[in-house]
């Protein structure tokens, strides 16, 4: 029974986190397959540091702080950052939960393996591996997944440099917890008592931002799609651009791009509106007129094409957050309503 104690608290966490969306963005199922994902890195990283280590001929301990740490939060970044950029992750909310998903799959098969090599392990070596060790994995992974994503939507670093700092945030922390200055015993409650409220703190500045999004993109949205089917584009700046494109583009090219400014941002509305409702708790599910849509926005995609699609970025909203919203409707579309499933 001790190696329970080294599994169940970082699921719990895990949970809880969770729990604490209330958007309920994240499936069960994908928290599971970015746990197995984790998994899947932990036995990764085993012969990448069984050959390093070979390679360098460093002392345990010496490879443990300074190469392990780096080798480890790069290789669980990886399937955070190929999230990101499948557009499954949208919001820090969703960067949070799935790093530490991704950090307690890694977790629970390093522990698995040290009761299987310390099968007579004290009750106090499984306390430190299970509040300790194996929510220092989550939570460093998930620093990777909110503090990469905010850099990078911030604009201000270009994404590989954001992502690389805060990679190398996390390994600096896998490290000083592999230093030990303090007692394994300390640095575990150092863990439970600084992760929690850290993660509740995020969790809700998350969800104001979230909130501020909804408000500010329905607004621009409703205003672009009002001017669209008005019919009065030809005199503003979206006529004036199409106009343009005429000169490049077969014309019925140009209205197929027209249809998918339009679709793109009907269905940008009714992401917001699924969201809203969610919040509020009324159940969500798409309509048979949103599945048409969806499948007129993939037509039209094909249609116009990559060019096409790029000549109308300047009128849609294409940050992470606007892009992950139809992601989230054509999965939907797919698989049924997101949420306990």
């Amino acid at each position: 029974m001790t190696v329970v104690v080294g599994l169940l608290p970082v699921l719990l966490f895990l949970v809880s986190l969770m729990y604490l969306d209330s958007y309920k963005l994240v499936r069960p199922r994908w928290v599971v397959g970015a746990v197995a994902g984790g998994c899947a890195l932990a036995g990764a990283c085993w012969l990448v540091n069984i050959g390093t280590d070979a390679l360098l001929h460093l002392s345990p301990q010496t490879y443990s702080r300074f190469v392990a740490p780096i080798v480890e939060e790069a290789s669980k970044a990886a399937l955070v950052i190929g999230l990101v950029r499948a557009n499954r992750i949208g919001f820090l909310v969703d960067a949070a939960i799935y790093g530490f998903a991704i950090g307690t799959g890694f977790a629970l098969v390093e522990n698995l393996v040290y009761w299987h090599n310390l099968g007579g392990a004290s009750w106090s070596l499984w306390l430190v591996r299970g509040f300790g060790t194996a929510i220092m994995h989550g939570g460093c992974t998930a620093i990777v997944g909110i503090t990469g994503k905010a850099l990078a939507d911030r604009g201000t670093w270009p994404a590989s440099a954001a992502w690389a700092s805060s990679i190398a945030v996390a390994a600096i922390i896998h490290s000083f917890f592999n230093h030990f200055f303090l007692s394994p015993v300390i640095q575990a409650a150092v863990v439970v008592l600084v992760l929690p409220p850290l993660a509740y703190l995020i969790f809700r500045r998350s969800e104001r931002s979230l909130e501020q999004w909804l408000n500010v993109g329905f607004d621009a949205d409703t205003e672009m799609l009002e001017l669209v089917l008005s019919g009065r584009v030809t005199g503003t700046p979206v006529g004036s651009y199409l106009g343009e494109l005429k000169s490049r583009f077969p014309g019925e090219v140009v209205v197929d791009m027209l249809c998918y400014l339009r679709l793109h941002l009907e269905l940008s509305l009714r992401a917001k509106g699924l969201l809203m409702m969610r919040e509020a708790g009324f159940p969500v599910a798409l309509d048979e007129a949103d599945r048409e849509k969806l499948k007129e926005l993939d037509f039209l995609e094909k249609s116009i094409g990559a060019v096409g699609k790029l000549t109308m970025t300047p009128f849609l909203r294409t940050t992470s957050r606007d892009l992950w919203q139809i992601y989230m409707m054509r999965d939907e579309a797919r698989r049924g309503p997101i949420g306990p499933a």
